[in-house]
């Protein structure tokens, strides 16, 4: 794919996953989710992707119904990658952000970055770990350690938090590469379709057994149609970027998911995110992209 291509739906992808930080936050606000309610949790983020799931196949069953059904060969691993993708990224994605504020939740999830870049040689001969790719991770990961050690309202470190929001990352990550590989023997809309909507029905099905409930009100079903569209959409084009480049060349855009998450909190949140260590954090982070982008023309 062309490099322009690529930089814009790349870029589209990143701000709609960065508006779903302070998305989350409200919607437990709406929805008058406690921070320690986690089958509700569970349950308003199942439906989000149940939703999303079924916005993408349906426009796959219009666009092309042959698409819809997947062979009966490919049934176990869209499981397995809705599992991953969605259930357990976002039982401790959810988890990990009502723990943390959106802003430093973002910035954690930047790893979704790099944790594809190590990984990705380890599945796919052509995408080499170089010097300058590594190097590129470590400034980027520095910048995470940087908003860690702060001992100010966006420091400390917490399991249940940030430790969990790292968790997240690699899962995504690891979803990613396998996505990859789906791609081959798949249409990408029929493997986001499917793994949204499986891996949202293990998430509801885990909200009502843990007793999950949410109280209806109308702004709260805007923003869970807004979240499903975001979430179709960003998942979508991400699994085609990914089905038609180097994971590597790919997952590094992620790092401008704490960027837009980061303005976007503060913006909607009034999250204080005009200090120092934050601002030195994202500079570390986009230096690690611009580092990475670089050897890739260089290649």
């Amino acid at each position: 794919m062309k490099k322009q291509k690529v930089m814009i739906l790349a870029v589209l992808a990143t701000f709609l996953w960065g508006s779903a930080y302070p998305c989350i936050k409200i919607g437990y606000e709406l929805f008058e989710i406690a921070a320690d309610d986690l089958g509700s949790k569970f349950l308003f983020a199942g439906i989000r992707f149940v939703m999303a799931g079924l916005m993408v196949l349906a426009f796959t069953a219009l666009k092309q119904p042959k698409d819809c059904i997947p062979k009966k060969n490919m049934a176990g691993r869209l499981v397995l990658l809705g599992i991953l993708q969605t259930t357990i990224q976002y039982i401790f994605f959810y988890i990990g952000l009502a723990n943390t504020t959106g802003a430093k939740s973002a910035i954690i999830n930047s790893l979704t970055a790099f944790f594809p870049i190590v990984l990705a040689p380890l599945f796919f001969r052509d995408d080499r770990l170089t010097v300058k790719k590594g190097l590129g991770c470590l400034i980027g990961l520095a910048g995470i350690v940087i908003i860690n050690l702060d001992g100010s309202g966006l420091g400390g470190f917490k399991l249940t938090g940030e430790g969990f929001a790292v968790f997240a990352a690699m899962a995504q990550s690891l979803a990613s590469i396998y996505s990859k590989k789906l791609a081959r023997y798949m249409n990408v809309m029929t493997i986001t379709g499917y793994q949204l909507f499986i891996g949202g029905i293990l998430l509801a099905a885990a909200g009502v057994l843990t007793g999950g409930t949410l109280t209806a009100v109308w702004q709260g079903v805007l923003l869970l149609l807004y979240m499903a569209a975001l979430s179709a959409v960003a998942f979508t084009v991400w699994t085609y970027l990914l089905s038609h480049n180097p994971v590597s060349s790919v997952s590094i855009y992620n790092l401008l998911i704490p960027v837009f998450g980061t303005v976007l909190s503060g913006i909607f949140l009034q999250e204080n995110i005009m200090t120092w260590t934050h601002l030195i954090s994202i500079v570390l982070v986009c230096m690690g992209i611009v580092l990475v982008n670089r050897k890739q023309k260089a290649e």
